[in-house]
């Protein structure tokens, strides 16, 4: 019986790699869903298109949470062939749920700092990057409204702000969870939990997406958004300068967002041949331009007003049993 399933395994392998190809007008396609930004998507697919032109590689934007619940929902059965930058909580609940394919033995992972080899996940995960976030302001809103930077998470109850915040939903944004879980490692669950129940108010919106709060910053609809560090400083460099990043004496709360392949897909030589792609050059080359804070050892990037010596928080814990408990008690 062994034999004979891994025979069916084989021709079902092969039969949807000839199929691919059919649908592709000869190439042979990879799928790849990330919730990264339009500006690493934009210069990922660039890359790919030039290093292997013989292969139809598409990029799908999808946010964190909708990637992991696509994926462990569908499985092998996915058209998605590589999950690209998704937050490492999500990876979990795919690795759980037998979603991914085990890459074991297959890269030097001795590249890799040791913390973003969790025993969780680097059998099926190799990091992305690590995304710092801050308190990030638009001057000339803050300017506009009369009100002073604040110093505090506290000065953000100020009903003077109020419709003026943005932050994405912890619920669907591995960026909006990180705050959520530094305020909870510094002040406890119950303060913490009070403290987004009293800042709700002045909540423009909770966005799906962590990128949300700094476009709706470059847009002036709001003076002060929780942040990706990264992304408001490419923004910066775009010449966004009435953008500011701040960080309170919490410190900066960080995720770590890896790439996976997705269960059964690791067969298929277009596929292996791009997640190794990530592995031997596009990762290095994502951090240098975009996420300088490294995962990768003895590198030292050097972006543009980039903030020195960042002060992060204490995200011990910050797993997947420990999110779905904290996440059941979110109700905005």
């Amino acid at each position: 019986m062994n034999k004979i399933t891994k025979t069916i395994s084989a021709l079902l392998i092969a039969g949807a790699s000839i199929a691919a190809v059919a649908c592709s007008g000869g190439k042979q396609k990879v799928t790849i869903y990330t919730s990264t930004e339009d500006y690493n998507m934009a210069y990922l697919q660039e890359c790919l298109d030039k290093k292997f032109p013989d292969y139809e590689i598409v990029i799908e934007y999808m946010s964190t949470s909708n990637i992991g619940a696509k994926i462990v929902e569908e499985g092998a059965s996915s058209d998605c062939d590589i999950v690209y930058m998704e937050e490492y909580g999500y990876m979990e609940k795919m690795i759980a749920a037998g979603a991914l394919d085990s890459i074991k033995g297959d890269y030097d992972l001795s590249r890799y700092l040791e913390d973003t080899l969790p025993d969780t996940t680097k059998d099926y995960v190799l990091a992305g990057c690590r995304t710092g976030g801050g308190v990030i302001v638009n001057n000339a809103v803050l300017q506009e409204r009369g009100l002073a930077k604040p110093t505090s998470y506290a000065d953000l109850l100020n009903p003077a702000y109020h419709g003026l915040v943005s932050m994405a939903s912890p619920k669907s944004s591995g960026t909006g969870y990180m705050f959520l879980y530094s305020l909870v490692k510094a002040w406890g669950e119950d303060a913490a939990l009070d403290y987004f129940d009293d800042l709700t108010p002045n909540v423009l919106a909770y966005t799906s997406s962590g990128s949300g709060p700094v476009n709706a910053l470059i847009n002036k609809e709001v003076a002060v958004g929780f942040g990706m560090i990264s992304q408001a400083v490419t923004k910066i460099n775009d010449g966004n300068t009435d953008l500011e990043v701040l960080f309170f004496e919490e410190g900066a709360p960080f995720n770590l967002y890896g790439n996976g392949i997705v269960k059964g897909k690791k067969a298929n030589t277009a596929v292996k041949d791009v997640f190794d792609y990530l592995d031997s050059f596009y990762t290095d080359e994502s951090n240098k331009l975009y996420y300088p804070e490294p995962v990768l050892k003895d590198r030292d990037y050097q972006v543009p007003n980039f903030p020195k010596n960042i002060h992060y928080a204490d995200m011990e814990g910050n797993n997947l049993t420990n999110k779905e408990a904290l996440l059941a008690k979110w109700t905005h």
